[in-house]
């Protein structure tokens, strides 16, 4: 298994990060992807990625935070191309549920995180709430270029999966799947090939059942698995070997 987002950074994981790797191994996570969020978070990713041979890293600024971290596609490109375990970039896109930054920081920056992904071709990792036209119309203003695009912890319509799908794009499931209110949401995965999917804990939150509630961890991270089996019917073992080849393509091709 691979936990394609989750941050190691955030309490309670990084006070305790030698037992939560442990912890994950023991349930067979073969890769932990920790994802950056502010530029000060980068600073604690790139000393996390190197604790562990597991765990590799991503620099972007989430769309609450840029307001206050302004980054440009330059500084991406500098940066992944002097951190050999920073391996996507992100995570980015837009966020208009909340009103942490305002529309246009939001969209300026995610346009600088979709230059740097093109010029170096890393998967760019993608948030998108409350912002479903925004955040396609902007992604298919460079359809050109072929982006790798991650929807991570993908909730949005089955409309708008299917739009992605013509931009070739990946969907990350969490454990949100399997919350019982979650019934759309699990039938848009239903729809969505098995060659497109991919797994997260986005850990410290969103912890699945049977742990809702607690502190998420990449070790919970089987139980999205065999949720997402359930709903594609297919085995366990049979989704592991896809979201992990998955996985292996999008990052590693």
């Amino acid at each position: 298994m691979i936990d394609s987002h989750c941050h190691l950074d955030h309490e309670p994981l990084y006070e305790d990060l030698v037992n939560v790797i442990n912890r994950s191994k023991l349930v067979g996570v073969k890769k932990l992807l920790t994802i950056c969020t502010t530029l000060e978070s980068f600073e604690k990713i790139k000393e996390i990625v190197n604790k562990d041979e597991i765990i590799f890293g991503t620099f972007g600024v989430h769309p609450h935070e840029t307001n206050q971290n302004k980054v440009l596609s330059s500084e991406i490109i500098h940066q992944i191309s002097i951190n050999k375990k920073i391996i996507g970039i992100g995570e980015t896109g837009l966020d208009f549920y909340y009103n942490h930054s305002d529309k246009i920081a939001q969209i300026n920056s995610f346009r600088e995180h979709i230059i740097a992904s093109i010029k170096t071709n890393k998967p760019l990792i993608v948030h998108s709430r409350n912002a479903e036209v925004e955040t396609f119309d902007i992604l298919n203003d460079y359809k050109k270029n072929n982006l790798k695009i991650l929807m991570h912890c993908f909730t949005g319509s089955k409309e708008f999966a299917e739009k992605l799908l013509t931009l070739n794009s990946y969907f990350s499931a969490s454990g949100i799947i399997t919350f019982k209110n979650s019934t759309t949401l699990q039938d848009t995965f239903k729809i969505l090939p098995l060659e497109k999917l991919l797994i997260e804990t986005d850990s410290p939150y969103l912890a699945p059942i049977p742990n809702r509630g607690q502190k998420n961890e990449p070790s919970f991270i089987k139980y999205t698995l065999n949720k997402l089996a359930e709903l594609k019917n297919i085995n366990p073992l049979e989704m592991d070997i896809y979201t992990t080849n998955n996985f292996n393509r999008l990052f590693f091709n």
